[in-house]
C-alpha cells in the first residue's frame, strides 16, 4: 500500500511546472515584507509588549472569546480602533484570512448576491465558498461592471441584498479601487460595501485610517484592517455597524470557535495605531515610493503609486530563476506564480518598506538591470 500516492502526484506536477512552493527563512535586503513602516521590530511596540507583561496581561488567552478568552486588552483595543477608524464597532480577529472568511460565510445569507472583484483576496474566496449567497465575479476596478452584475441578477429575479466586495488596494498589482465610484454603485442598488484595507492601512488616508477613510461612519460600509502587516503586529480589525460586530460574535463559527488572539498582541495593535498615526513615518515611504518608481522603471518595473511594484514576467520557471538570482546578490525578492496571480502574469513582486533605504534600491535598480 502507498500512502499519500496522490498528493506525492500533485507535488510533482507543480514541481515540474515550476509552481512548488517551499518556506524560506528571511535573508538580504527586505523587499519582500509587508512590514512597510517597519514597525514589526520596532522597538516601541517591544516596549507595549513588556509594559502589558509587567501588567500582568497574560501570553495566551486561555480560550474563545465567548468562553474566559475575552481580555480586557481586546475590548480597549476594539473600543480604540472603532474611534481611529470612525466606526461605530470593531471586532479584533487572528488573522486577516480569518476575519475576510468569516464575514463573507456569515453574514450574506441565503438569496443574496456577492459581486466580487476578479481579483479578490483567496480568504475572500473561502468566505463565499462557505457562504449561502450566489457570488458572481466583476471585471477588476471597473465600477460599471459591478453594476452590470448587479442589474442582470435584479433583472433574472434576484431580490436579496447584494454585497460588494473589494480590496482598496490591491495586493499584487499594487493599484487601487474607486472606492467613490463603488459607493456609488452601493447606494444606488441598497448595497453594502465590503473593502479590505489589508495593504492600505498604516500607508494611505489621514493618520493612516486606509483609502476608505473618507467613507467612514456610512451604514452600509463594513472595512477590514489587517494588524500584520503596516502595524507590524498580527490580526485583524473587522470594523462597521454594531449589527455586523453583534451577529459575528452570535452566528461567526471562526470567530466563535476559535482561541482568542493573545492579549499581548493586542497591546501591540494598541500602540501600532499611534505610532502609524504620526506623519513622518508615512512620508518616508511615500518619498521612498517615489524615487523606487523613478530608478526602477528602466527594468521594466510599472509605477503603481503605492508600494506594491511589480515586474510581470509571464514565464513560471524565469520568474523563479530571477528570484534566486536576486536572492543569491542578497535581496529578497520573491516569485509570485498562479494561482496567486493569473496565468501568464507570473511576476516579481517588489514591496517597499522602511526596512531598506534608497541605496538598496538603487542597488536592486542595477541587479535587475544585469538580469535583462
Amino acid at each position: 500500500m502507498v500512502y499519500f500516492d496522490v498528493q506525492r502526484r500533485d507535488l510533482a506536477e507543480l514541481a515540474e511546472r515550476s509552481r512548488a512552493r517551499r518556506l524560506a527563512v528571511p535573508a538580504g535586503r527586505d523587499f519582500a515584507s509587508n512590514d512597510y513602516l517597519a514597525l514589526a521590530g520596532d522597538p516601541a511596540l517591544a516596549a507595549a509588549v513588556r509594559g502589558a507583561i509587567d501588567a500582568g496581561v497574560p501570553i495566551g488567552s486561555g480560550g474563545s472569546r465567548l468562553l474566559r478568552g475575552n481580555h480586557a486588552e481586546h475590548e480597549q483595543l476594539e473600543a480604540e480602533a472603532a474611534r481611529f477608524f470612525g466606526a461605530e464597532q470593531t471586532l479584533y480577529f487572528s488573522t486577516g484570512y480569518a476575519a475576510n472568511a468569516a464575514l463573507l460565510a456569515t453574514l450574506p445569507q441565503r438569496g443574496d448576491l456577492i459581486v466580487h472583484d476578479a481579483l479578490i483576496h483567496a480568504s475572500a474566496h473561502e468566505g463565499m465558498r462557505l457562504s449561502r449567497a450566489e457570488a458572481r465575479g466583476a471585471a477588476h476596478n471597473d465600477a460599471d461592471g459591478f453594476a452590470d452584475a448587479i442589474a442582470a441578477w435584479r433583472a433574472g429575479g434576484g431580490t436579496g441584498r447584494v454585497w460588494i466586495v473589494v480590496e482598496s488596494l490591491y495586493s499584487m498589482d499594487g493599484d487601487q479601487a474607486p472606492l467613490a465610484a463603488l459607493a456609488e454603485v452601493a447606494d444606488r442598488h441598497e448595497a453594502i460595501l465590503v473593502v479590505d484595507e489589508a495593504h492600505a492601512t498604516g500607508v494611505f488616508g489621514p493618520d493612516g485610517r486606509g483609502l476608505a477613510a473618507g467613507l467612514a461612519g456610512r451604514p452600509n460600509l463594513i472595512t477590514l484592517h489587517t494588524c500584520g502587516k503596516a502595524l507590524g503586529c498580527e490580526g485583524a480589525l473587522l470594523c462597521g455597524p454594531r449589527v455586523v460586530r453583534d451577529f459575528l460574535v452570535n452566528r461567526g463559527r471562526a470567530f466563535i470557535f476559535s482561541t482568542a488572539p493573545s492579549p499581548l498582541m493586542a497591546a501591540a495593535v494598541r500602540a501600532a495605531l499611534g505610532l502609524i498615526a504620526e506623519p513622518p513615518r508615512r512620508g518616508r515611504l511615500q518619498a521612498l515610493i517615489a524615487r523606487a518608481e523613478q530608478l526602477l522603471a528602466p527594468a521594466g518595473v510599472r509605477p503603481t503609486g503605492s508600494q506594491i511594484l511589480p515586474l510581470v514576467i509571464g514565464d513560471d520557471a524565469r520568474t523563479m530563476e530571477m528570484a534566486a538570482a536576486l536572492q543569491a546578490q542578497g535581496f529578497d525578492v520573491r516569485g509570485i506564480r498562479p494561482p496567486t496571480v493569473p496565468a501568464g502574469t507570473s511576476r516579481l513582486r517588489i514591496s517597499l518598506t522602511l526596512n531598506a533605504g534608497e541605496e538598496d534600491v538603487a542597488a536592486l535598480a542595477d541587479a535587475l538591470r544585469g538580469l535583462a
